[in-house]
């Protein structure tokens, strides 16, 4: 469901009141365990933490003038959606957030090649999201997303 909006505050005060409180702490947990050099906005429609152009001066390649896209969450209709391009461009990381997904949730891992799906919003591993946001410094980001347009 798409939102108008410039701000995540804005974005979260659009959504549904039941679902508020946990885009809230999605959004807590993603800033309190990201780490330093990401920047929170909004990006294609939804909270997105991006690598701003005073570090990567270079931005997304499909559109330069767009900083490095990292990660962002919306809500949809029928699920909370986190989108990780980490997970996307990085075999190692894909791999160990698979494997680590059951150690955090009894539920069916929903995903496809970067969005996690969760349609039970009230079973999101949000210790999982944590772990998963420390995984990747800017740097790193930079490095690998550099490695995969290169190729």
């Amino acid at each position: 469901m798409p939102y108008k909006t410039t701000t995540p505050e804005d974005y979260i005060l659009q959504v549904t009141a039941d679902r508020r409180h946990i885009l809230q702490k999605l959004r807590a947990v993603i800033k309190l365990n990201l780490p330093k050099g990401f920047e929170e906005g909004i990006q294609y429609g939804m909270i997105g933490y991006y690598i701003p152009h005073s570090i990567y001066p270079n931005g997304y390649h499909c559109d330069p003038k767009t900083p490095l896209p990292f990660i962002s969450f919306a809500s949809q209709k029928n699920s909370i959606n986190l989108y990780h391009s980490g997970i996307y461009a990085s075999p190692e990381l894909h791999s160990w957030f698979i494997n680590a997904y059951p150690n955090y949730s009894k539920r069916k891992l929903d995903m496809g090649k970067s969005c996690i799906r969760f349609k039970k919003i009230d079973k999101i591993p949000f210790k999982l999201i944590a772990e998963l946001c420390k995984k990747i410094t800017t740097e790193e980001w930079i490095s690998i997303y550099e490695a995969s347009i290169k190729k």
